[in-house]
């Protein structure tokens, strides 16, 4: 049986956004939501009808996995520290950077990983973070034990796209862009900022959605999962 799954990923540029988040569940009617840059202090448990599967603790700019409890059981989450910028050092915006979730379908008893992912800021150089998505990749394989994974956020790699595209490629993974840019405040700055890897899934589409107050659009994937997928 073959199961769709719709996540959405929103940068919610230091919790100014976090008033659209209501709004956003209801119309998208997505399953899964992953947030980057919010107060988790103030997050709330339910946001419609999602719920609160784990954020980070030790951020000021958080993530957060919410989830619905009437599709998906909760079977595991964690955070994770990353390898740490210079930026990270010196102002500590964010010790960890992905929150992993380990979800089963109710209805197809198919696990599937959902993670929400915050890179290092254009500060630091792409090699730091191709590190990081590495060490995700690697974090999530052991939270899941290679069952179907979506690791969607805010990669901060707007430029040379292409090329992460085929290192992620050769770790087993795959790259999916947007139909739009999700950056576009500053002109040199333009790009895609916002995207998803994947594996063991096929994403069927990511859309680009409006901008609200955030910096960042919103994005929502589609990907179909299942037997097909999970078992190669």
């Amino acid at each position: 049986m073959i199961a769709l799954i719709r996540v959405l990923s929103y940068n919610l540029r230091k919790n100014h956004a976090t008033g659209e988040l209501l709004d956003l569940a209801a119309s998208t009617g997505v399953d899964v939501m992953c947030l980057q840059e919010a107060d988790t202090t103030v997050l709330p448990n339910e946001v419609g009808t999602l719920t609160l599967a784990d954020s980070t603790k030790r951020n000021r700019l958080g993530l957060a996995v919410y989830y619905r409890e009437d599709r998906f059981k909760l079977q595991g989450t964690d955070t994770y520290e990353l390898k740490k910028s210079l930026h990270d050092r010196v102002l500590a915006p964010a010790h960890e950077r992905l929150v992993g979730t380990l979800l089963e379908d109710a209805a197809t008893g198919r696990p599937i990983v959902v993670a929400s992912f915050h890179a290092a800021p254009l500060t630091a150089l792409n090699s730091l973070r191709r590190t990081q998505i590495h060490a995700a990749h690697a974090e999530l394989l052991r939270l899941g034990h290679g069952a179907p994974t979506l690791m969607i956020g805010d990669y901060n790699y707007p430029f040379f796209t292409h090329a992460l595209g085929e290192k992620v490629k050769a770790s087993g993974y795959d790259m999916s862009l947007s139909d739009r840019k999700t950056y576009t405040r500053y002109k040199f700055f333009k790009g895609h900022f916002d995207f998803v890897t994947s594996a063991g899934l096929h994403v069927q589409g990511v859309e680009t959605l409006p901008r609200g107050d955030s910096d960042h659009m919103p994005i929502v994937v589609s990907a179909e999962y299942g037997a097909a997928t999970a078992e190669g």
